[in-house]
């Protein structure tokens, strides 16, 4: 029998009461490896009240003390950084070095957290107005919920959402991928064993029923999620009617133009590294690219070159270049969509449904898969698939490049590839996405800066990261004090807005 995982509230691993139970499966071979709870809903809520608890004292402990659990924590991911993407590849398919990665991207977000004491100040002013003066705090709200999707089990609960959350003086619970928890639960307690006090951080798996309890929770100040458009769509208007700050990124199309003057072979390689990294399994993946008619054969029949060389195999070992899909339920999604794209007549120019890697069989495999004259009006050009499939879009220039991309209703992120100074310029003025790559087919920017997707890739007005996230967590108080003066002592009247009018 698989081992069956606890949940983590008030600084202690529990037995949950469920009877239903997440199968996790090795991506690579198959095989359960563990099982997660559906936690009950009184398990969910005891998680809340853990950390409702724990907000009070948390709250009062000086920055500088909340700081130092994140340098410790720093110091224990970063001892165990092999450990963790071996079991991150495992759990959920990433390539070691993909994996390896997703946790460098989570320690990055906690050396952020550490250098709070400057990115958390206020602002001041003295003699704002003829003896007043104005300082302003950020101040922790309370109990954060972040709801968390699969395909980052590090970067994105203990990255994204975990750091910034807590060391900001909020307490957290966690609501981990369920087939794919193992990752952030052994981060979890590296972070117990950093010195967090019990209560601060809670962690549970639970099904959307359950979660959905936490976007209404009156204990409840705040939710942060990441996952499809319709579930973010449904956590931004449920939570934010409850009265709740959210945070909601969802999926996305990102486009690449490529331009007729781009280099040729340095541009597929950087298309294929983007297209089929992390098999494709996240919302800056690049799914589509637009190039120019007159380059178009060119570059397809070179993509498809590189594509075939791409390693396939086990996720853990360090030569893989593409690893499997999470489980088999997203292999038959992945290859559902594929099925479909020849439906709707795009060209298919290489198909990954019948790869097989020898001696993992059963593992949840989908080799590089490239469509070819894909055009708008197939649903395959416009939707996520989330997978290593490739859809390429021709034009006729530049102009129509943009005019294209501009109409997807997603706006994560687009790249140009070209040596042009002036293409390069217009297209990050005029492109409308959230993040944008000159000749960079990933741009994430590092965490100094905000994850900041567009149109229906985000739903909220906070993003995470950088400023954006500091003030996510936090809310401004504004301190204005006046100090009595003679005439005061005399008792002579006080005008109605007391002198906080700065013009006579």
């Amino acid at each position: 029998m698989a081992q069956r995982l606890k949940y983590f509230v008030g600084g202690e691993w529990r037995d949950s009461r469920t009877d239903e139970w997440y199968p996790i499966t090795n991506s690579s071979t198959g095989e359960v490896l563990a099982e997660a709870p559906r936690c009950t809903a009184a398990e969910v809520d005891s998680a809340v009240a853990a950390a409702k608890e724990a907000f009070g004292p948390w709250r009062d402990t000086p920055l500088a003390e909340r700081v130092q659990v994140m340098f410790r924590l720093k110091e224990r991911l970063e001892a165990n950084v092999h450990d963790l993407a071996v079991l991150l590849s495992t759990e959920m398919g990433k390539t070691y070095a993909e994996a390896r990665g997703d946790v460098l991207k989570a320690i990055e977000v906690v050396e952020i957290a550490c250098a709070l004491p400057m990115t958390m100040q206020g602002d001041s002013l003295m003699n704002v107005s003829r003896g007043f003066d104005t300082v302003t705090y950020r101040e922790p709200l309370g109990v954060f919920v972040g709801i968390a999707p699969w395909n980052f089990p590090a970067m994105i609960p203990m990255g994204w959402m975990m750091p910034l959350a807590v060391t900001t003086g909020n307490t957290f619970v966690l609501k981990a991928a369920s087939f794919v928890p193992q990752t952030s639960m052994r981060m979890a307690e590296l972070l117990h064993d950093a010195g967090l006090p019990p209560g601060v951080f809670n962690l549970v798996t639970c099904s959307r029923h359950e979660a959905e309890q936490l976007l209404v929770h009156p204990d409840v100040r705040g939710v942060s999620f990441v996952g499809s458009r319709s579930v973010g769509r449904h956590v931004y208007a449920t939570a934010s009617a409850a009265g709740k700050r959210v945070q909601a990124l969802t999926e996305a199309k990102n486009h690449a133009l490529v331009l007729r003057d781009a280099p040729l072979r340095a541009t597929a390689q950087r298309v294929i590294n983007s297209a089929f990294g992390c098999a494709g399994e996240r919302c800056m993946a690049l799914p589509a690219v637009v190039v120019e008619q007159a380059i178009a054969d060119e570059f397809v029949a070179t993509v498809a070159e590189l594509a075939k060389e791409r390693r396939m195999g086990p996720a853990w070992e360090e030569s893989t270049e593409l690893g499997p899909l999470v489980n088999e339920e997203h292999r038959d999604f992945v290859t559902g969509w594929i099925e479909r794209s020849i439906d709707e007549g795009a060209v298919p120019v290489l198909d990954g449904r019948k790869v097989t890697v020898p001696g993992y069989e059963n593992g949840f495999f989908v080799g590089p898969t490239i469509f070819d004259h894909v055009t708008e009006d197939m649903s395959c050009g416009r939707d996520e698939v989330f997978g290593p499939v490739l859809y390429i879009k021709r034009v006729a220039d530049f102009d129509e490049g943009i005019e294209l991309i501009n109409s997807s209703e997603f706006a994560n992120g687009a790249s140009v590839f070209t040596r042009s100074g002036y293409h390069a310029r217009e297209f990050a003025r005029r492109i409308d996405a959230g993040m944008v790559g000159v000749n960079v087919g990933i741009p994430v920017p590092i965490s100094a800066f905000s994850f900041s997707g567009h149109k229906d890739s985000f739903f909220g007005d906070l993003h995470v990261m950088g400023r954006d996230g500091v003030a996510f967590f936090t809310e401004t108080k504004a301190v204005t004090s006046y100090w009595f003066d003679a005439a005061d002592l005399r008792g002579d009247k006080v005008g109605t807005w007391e002198g906080t009018i700065s013009r006579t």
